[in-house]
């Protein structure tokens, strides 16, 4: 499997937030679902524990290899993996259709430019294509067999399926089944907090303030401060001011960022508290 191909199916577990939850993903090669037979398709099992313990399945169970962590694909149908430790994979749908509408199978998110192809049965002749989206007609015919959504945004998601005459000789009319496409909001990344005092150093009985940023992100964020790895919250919101700062303090502190579907969190940062100021002498 390419490396592109790899990283953006690792992006994509990662943006669905199964990353972090140990989950068994089932990556395609070439990148697009649903996937055809006629592009020699490999699937890829990932997961923890060893390639040893990979069980494959196809079409309600019905077949199954064990040990195998990738494998050409030869018959059409539906097929998952399971890895002991991370579970059963979503599943992924290879076809063998006379028309099929694929979608990248990466993150499709707020912003992106993405390409929907409808595909005839081994790339025969293609006319009059049609896209629909939940139903509705988006235009043709024409000899375009693909479409581009630029820049993509959250209505865009929704059922699509495309229509078109197959053939060179006599062609037919023939329509693909429906493909799901799902836009995400961009993931919040890119955490970070700045202090007032700069330095994070300052004296006892003093104000500190702390601001959190998110340098990436399209959806609405909270965010929540902790202190030294603790999940004790310390506020929320992109402020955390301390009026009068004492003894205890100091440390580590950290603002992470959510917007409901993803969380990151910022590098800590030091605050330290100092000893009281002498009092002013004025002459």
């Amino acid at each position: 499997m390419g490396m592109a191909g790899k990283v953006a199916l690792l992006l994509w577990a990662q943006t669905l937030g199964l990353a972090g939850a140990q989950t068994t993903q089932l990556l395609v090669e070439p990148p697009w679902i649903p996937a055809v037979l006629w592009d020699q398709v490999t699937l890829t099992c990932q997961g923890s524990g060893t390639t040893g313990a990979t069980t494959w399945y196809t079409d309600e169970w019905s077949w199954r290899q064990e040990g195998r962590g990738h494998f050409n694909v030869t018959k059409s149908g539906t097929y998952r993996c399971y890895r002991r430790g991370s579970g059963r994979s979503p599943p992924v749908t290879v076809l063998n259709d006379w028309l099929v509408l694929q979608v990248p199978a990466r993150p499709l998110l707020e912003g992106d430019m993405v390409t929907l192809r409808c595909r005839s049965y081994q790339d025969k002749s293609l006319t009059s294509v049609h896209f629909f989206h939940e139903g509705k007609d988006l235009g043709g015919p024409h000899d375009r067999t693909e479409l581009s959504l630029f820049p993509l945004q959250l209505h865009h998601s929704g059922r699509y399926r495309c229509r078109g005459r197959v053939g060179a000789v006599v062609p037919e009319w023939r329509e693909s089944q429906l493909v799901t496409v799902t836009v995400r909001k961009v993931p919040v990344s890119g955490v970070f907090v700045s202090v007032r005092p700069r330095g994070g150093q300052v004296a006892l009985g003093d104000r500190l303030v702390l601001s959190c940023a998110v340098t990436m992100g399209t959806g609405p964020r909270s965010f929540t401060w902790h202190r030294g790895g603790s999940e004790t919250l310390l506020g929320t919101g992109p402020h955390l001011e301390l009026r009068h700062v004492g003894d205890n303090d100091s440390g580590q502190y950290q603002c992470r960022a959510s917007d409901g579907y993803s969380v990151a969190e910022s590098v800590p940062l030091n605050v330290t508290v100092l000893g009281k100021r002498d009092p002013q002498v004025t002459p």
